[in-house]
C-alpha cells in the first residue's frame, strides 16, 4: 500500500528501545521508513477479525491451563471469604483507632 502525505494523518507514538530498534531494522531490510513499517503492522492487525468467540475460546484454554496450578490454596469462595474477613477485620480496627 502506497501512503502519499495528503492521504494520511500526522500522529505521535511511543515505543521503547527494544520495538524501535526492531522497527528501524525491518525498514532497513525492506528499504523502506520506520513509518511504512508500522503502518504496514496495523493495517495487518485492523485486517484480522474481531471474533468474540476466538477470544473466549482463548481465555478458556487459559484457565484450563492453568486450573489446579495453586493446590495449596483454599476452594475460590473460602478463598475469597478469608480474604474478606481480613478486610473486616482491618476495618474494624481502623474504626476502633478512630473512635479512640
Amino acid at each position: 500500500m502506497m501512503y502519499a502525505s495528503y492521504i494520511v494523518k500526522r500522529t505521535q507514538i511511543y515505543l521503547d528501545d527494544t520495538q524501535a530498534a526492531h522497527v528501524a531494522q525491518r525498514a532497513r531490510q525492506h528499504g523502506t521508513t520506520s513509518s511504512h513499517v508500522i503502518r504496514e503492522a496495523i493495517d495487518r492487525y485492523l485486517a484480522e477479525p474481531q471474533d468474540d468467540a476466538q477470544e473466549l475460546a482463548r481465555f478458556r484454554a487459559v484457565v484450563d491451563a492453568t486450573f489446579g496450578i495453586a493446590p495449596y490454596l483454599p476452594p475460590g469462595d473460602e478463598y475469597v471469604e478469608e480474604l474478606r474477613g481480613a478486610d473486616r477485620a482491618r476495618q474494624d480496627e481502623i474504626e476502633r483507632r478512630w473512635r479512640g
